[in-house]
């Protein structure tokens, strides 16, 4: 009976072991979603909360978000895409505007830990851009997350963006084994100047898709990514444009992450 007792004692602390082996997904969606307005002129922040739930994320980087403007009704779009997502949020703000806030957010299936909000470099004659990076824990054998929401420049000169995005890598990347997700509206495509600066520092979730996520502008481009450090500790799983083109002038890109590095004590 001893003998019994004790091979099911090792085996239970086998198995309790590999359990901190087993590998996380990571539901990562970045939506640009244009103060709340679609394609068809109407603000309609369910239908905006019924995209991203169709998605399932776990964690939403928002662009162009609005805080109690004129221009949205006095809205506080954060709050009420809390409230429909039953997720936490974050906000930072780039500028004050129409009688309100305006800037990016973060939605994460998780209480976040801790929140900063980093203006970023640009022309004085152009719309202040910002970086809003939070710290969260991603489950209970998920990694401590620092995951980022940000916008750049948008001007046809890469100037701004270029300078934005060395910021961003000095100000993010400190700690070489720290778990981090960047992730926006870049306005860039894949093959630009400014995503070679993050490509220094960060992976990028391999274009599966190349559907572009402004089809409603000009150019018709995928400038929305998600960027992902340190490489080796993740696997993408998936990386797709969602197919909604009346809820923003964006589709969001949705990419699936499997967390393979090292789990919490």
């Amino acid at each position: 009976m001893n003998r019994i007792f004790s091979s099911l004692l090792v085996l239970l602390l086998v198995w309790a072991g590999d359990d901190r082996t087993v590998p996380r997904t990571l539901r990562v969606l970045t939506y640009n979603i244009h103060h709340g307005e679609g394609t068809d002129g109407r603000f309609d922040l369910s239908r905006l909360a019924g995209v991203m739930e169709d998605a399932q994320p776990d964690v939403v980087a928002l662009q162009e978000v609005d805080r109690d403007t004129e221009r949205s009704g006095g809205v506080d779009q954060l709050a009420e895409l809390e409230r429909l997502t039953d997720m936490h949020g974050g906000f930072g703000k780039a500028m004050d505007f129409s009688g309100g806030s305006y800037g990016v957010a973060v939605l994460s299936r998780w209480p976040l830990l801790s929140t900063s909000n980093h203006p970023l470099p640009g022309s004085p004659d152009r719309e202040p851009r910002t970086a809003l990076t939070v710290r969260l824990g991603s489950g209970d054998q998920g990694p401590l997350l620092q995951f980022t929401s940000t916008h750049l420049d948008q001007g046809r000169d890469p100037e701004d963006r270029l300078a934005q995005a060395t910021s961003l890598n000095e100000l993010l990347v400190r700690d070489e084994n720290q778990p981090a997700i960047l992730a926006g509206d870049m306005n860039s495509r894949p093959d630009t100047e400014v995503m070679e600066i993050f490509a220094a520092q960060w992976a990028m979730a391999p274009a599966v898709d190349p559907s572009p996520t402004n089809p409603s502008g000009r150019p018709r481009l995928r400038v929305d990514h998600v960027l992902f450090r340190p490489a080796e500790s993740w696997r993408v799983l998936e990386s797709r444009v969602i197919d909604d083109r009346v809820a923003s002038d964006h589709r969001p890109v949705l990419i699936v992450l499997e967390w393979i590095g090292k789990h919490r004590p």
